[in-house]
């Protein structure tokens, strides 16, 4: 993130759709997995937010990813316990934004596609054409400090 920011400055906007954690077990012998997650989608996405109110002009707007499943997902415990963390973080921060900042997240759930890559059914997701026009969206319609 520091060498991203170094080279590009002065920036309207910030998205993050690039966070992940793996389905694991509550009962899974490591614990690698589950703070693998918490530094990758959880950490990853507090530090994003970090360094670039320093590279946002006035007014500009992050939005983060979270996570909402329909259903519970076998293994899915631990992306919930981030993905909720993810939406207080959200929620406590957004006031607290510099410079009229706008700071939001979105929970798009399940893509078409990853479902698709994981052998099950893609009708249960949303298509990643969709849930893109939605980052767009959100963009655009950022509330001020919030």
């Amino acid at each position: 993130m520091d060498a991203l920011f170094a080279s590009v400055r002065d920036v309207d906007a910030v998205v993050c759709c690039a966070a992940s954690g793996r389905l694991t077990p509550l009962d899974a012998p490591s614990d690698e997995d589950f703070t693998a997650g918490l530094h990758g989608k959880l950490l990853g996405q507090v530090h994003l937010v970090r360094r670039a109110i320093h590279q946002l002009r006035d007014g500009g707007g992050i939005v983060l990813t979270s996570g909402t499943f329909e259903k519970p997902t076998p293994g899915g415990l631990f992306g919930a316990l981030v993905n909720a963390g993810l939406d207080a973080f959200v929620h406590a921060a957004a006031p607290e934004m510099p410079r009229g900042l706008r700071l939001s997240v979105i929970s798009p759930g399940w893509l078409a596609e990853t479902l698709a890559a994981m052998g099950l059914d893609p009708a249960d997701g949303t298509p990643a054409d969709e849930v893109a026009r939605r980052y767009v969206a959100r963009i655009g319609a950022l509330p001020a400090g919030g």
